[in-house]
Order: C-alpha cells, then structure tokens, then sequence
C-alpha cells in the first residue's frame, strides 16, 4: 500500500505515564519517569507526554513539575477539563495541553472528548490556556462534528483518537482495518482544511503505526504504553528509535 504526498515532516511524541505506573506499583522512587523523559529525549524523540490524572495512578504532581524543568524537549501536559487540572496546568506552563475525557474506573482513555456536546464547557478552558500561553489540543474521535466544535471552542490542535484502528488491526480483520484508517484519513484532512494542526494517538505499535503516519495531515503521534512495555525487551532507546524510524521511513518512502 502506499500514500502520496506523505512528505511533511512528522514528530514522535512519547508518553511516559506507564514508568510512573511501575514506580508507584512498588512504591519509593524508582524507575524515575524524568530519567525516562531525558533518555526518550537521547534517543530522537520530538516530545513528552504525561497525564496527570486525577487518582494520580502513574503521574504526580511534582513529576510535571520536574518534568518542565529538567527536559529540553516540549512538554504535553494531558489533563481533565477540571479547575484543579487547570491551575496547576498554568502553574506548571507546559509547551502544550492536551485535554482529554477522563472516567476514574477506566483503564486508559476509552474515546475521544464529547467537545460538540461540551462546548460551553470546553471552550473557557481553551481561552484560559490560550490566554496562559499554553498552546491546546482536543483529543477528539475521528468525527467531523467533534472537529468542527474544536474549532468553535478556539482550540488550534486536535489529537485523533485511534484507538478503534488499534482495536481493527488487533483483531486482524482487514474490512474493519480499512474502515477505520478511513475515518482517521477523513477527519485528518476535514481537520487540515479548517486550519487546524493534527495530532492522533493510542494504542499504536510498530505493527500499525505506518498507515497512520502516512497520512499527510497528521504532523505528530503520541505514543506511550507500547513504549514502554517494549522496552522491557529492547529497551526504552531502541523502543523509540524504532518507532521513530517507522514513522520518517513511511513519510520519506511513501510505502508501508
């Protein structure tokens, strides 16, 4: 299979929740997500993402912190659309936010932000970030109603939510795969016409993430879990250089 026009440059950004998840499973400091950060840096990456959630379940408050001031790297600051998430957004001034939806019970994200539902909600909170300085995402499913309410609520990013892709290609059938990477192309380019940078993101690995990287709109993929649980095999350097290589060599070469 191959993409034309696939030669905009693409940027990885790594999330490094799931270092915080095993240093909290055992207590005391130990794996340090910022040494991952530094070392996700080393290794070619183009960002950091962390979510500070509100059960602090991986990421803590004084890892945003620490992250903003030890990494050269810009910081993606994902959060709840909350007064608590929100002060400390601006306390922390990350390079970019991300607001994503959030359910205590779930395991990860389940699906993108209901913004066109949402939209007087949402959009005081991108003014508010706006007006911080902080440069804000959505992170929406690939509908053109969620895009177009983005837009509305003055959010000049949107992150594709790819987790029904993710749930096509684990499950191996090629119908529903190309359905999917369809709606993701769909929404990118709807998106890329509005004016908005795209982003997109979850549950992607070295198997998927071609056919997503060479979709032209889409400027940079955030990717965290795969990561770091192959790096329990490769090494988180390797991990990201991988994947890394990936992405440039579809955008480059145009073929996956």
């Amino acid at each position: 299979m191959s993409q034309s026009g696939a030669t905009k440059p693409i940027r990885l950004g790594v999330n490094i929740d799931h270092v915080a998840t095993i240093r909290n499973a055992r207590g005391g400091p130990h794996p340090d997500p910022v040494r991952a950060a530094l070392l996700v840096e080393a290794s070619g990456a183009d960002g950091i993402t962390a979510h500070l959630r509100e059960d602090r379940r991986h990421i803590r408050d004084d890892d945003m912190r620490r992250l903003k001031e030890e990494i050269g790297l810009p910081l993606n600051f994902e959060m709840a659309a909350t007064a608590e998430m929100l002060q400390l957004c601006t306390q922390v001034q990350p390079h970019g936010c991300c607001i994503v939806p959030e359910n205590r019970n779930e395991r990860t994200t389940e699906g993108g932000l209901d913004v066109a539902g949402q939209h007087n909600f949402i959009a005081p909170f991108v003014r508010e970030l706006t007006d911080a300085g902080i440069r804000t995402s959505l992170f929406v499913d690939p509908e053109r109603e969620q895009i177009e309410a983005a837009k509305s609520a003055g959010a000049p990013v949107i992150e594709i939510h790819t987790g029904a892709y993710y749930e096509a290609t684990a499950e191996t059938t090629n119908s529903r795969i190309i359905a999917e990477l369809e709606k993701i192309r769909e929404a990118a380019k709807f998106a890329d016409e509005l004016g908005l940078e795209v982003h997109a993101g979850h549950g992607l690995t070295f198997l998927n993430v071609q056919p997503v990287a060479a979709i032209p709109e889409i400027v940079e993929l955030n990717i965290g879990h795969f990561l770091v649980g192959e790096a329990v095999f490769m090494g988180l350097d390797a991990a990201v250089r991988e994947m890394k290589k990936l992405m440039q060599d579809v955008r480059t070469g145009g073929h996956y």
